[in-house]
């Protein structure tokens, strides 16, 4: 399928009812309100369409990023596009859920994190602290820099509730992903946590919240000391 085609497919599956939805948690136009559920059936077809994912986000639109990102495979996007992602992100939920998928894939996606965090921007900001958690989610802990992401850790606790909401909710998930998924990172996971205490954001006109961190880690790691590695954060 070429680009139109895939465009025009979206659209014909996208309902009013989902878009006001949407819009309740944050998207912006341009998009169609289509149901994530109603993209992987295309998605399919488009399995190893690396070129048309990058067209399919160059768009901007909303429902073509989501879709993007299940069909492309980041290990063979350059640091340049995956940059540009970041920086183009339609909203929330591609810059906290696309974007970290594609990049915690990436060879570089690490240092790629590690300068969004630092960016003015907060949508770029969410994307790399998403980032850095989907990558204690899928490395084993010895592959990650330890030092790094404890001082980050110690970072959150005391800069969290300065920080813009979005950066605040990726932020958490962070905490989250250290003490769910990392034997080292753990115990510090929940010290931070403790810190940091319930997290606040304007979620909007929507039923969501926000999971404490030290309860939510203990419900995950379901009794164990640890979770297990998760081999992909795409679903």
């Amino acid at each position: 399928m070429k680009l139109q085609e895939v465009m025009a497919a979206l659209e014909a599956k996208g309902s009013e009812s989902v878009k006001q939805l949407w819009l309740k948690h944050g998207a912006r136009e341009p998009f169609f309100g289509v149901k994530i559920g109603d993209l992987k059936p295309i998605a399919k077809k488009l399995k190893g369409g690396q070129a048309l994912a990058l067209e399919l986000y160059a768009t901007g639109n909303g429902d073509a990023q989501y879709l993007a990102g299940l069909i492309a495979d980041g290990r063979q996007m350059t640091a340049r596009q995956l940059q540009s992602w970041a920086n183009t992100a339609a909203w929330d939920m591609i810059s906290g859920t696309i974007v970290p998928w594609v990049a915690s894939e990436h060879p570089e996606g690490q240092a790629l994190a590690l300068q969004w965090i630092e960016s003015k921007h907060p949508q770029v900001a969410h994307s790399g602290w998403k980032t850095l958690g989907a990558l204690v989610t899928i490395r084993p802990d010895e592959e990650l820099p330890v030092k790094t992401f404890a001082a980050l850790l110690d970072r959150v606790a005391r800069t969290l509730r300065a920080a813009p909401d979005n950066t605040r909710l990726a932020m958490n998930y962070f905490v989250i992903a250290c003490g769910t998924y990392s034997a080292v990172l753990g115990a510090k996971a929940i010290a931070t946590a403790r810190a940091m205490g319930r997290v606040e954001a304007d979620l909007g006109d929507t039923g969501c919240r926000i999971p404490d961190a030290e309860a939510y880690i203990m419900k995950c790691r379901r009794g164990a000391p640890v979770a297990p590695k998760r081999r992909t954060l795409r679903c």
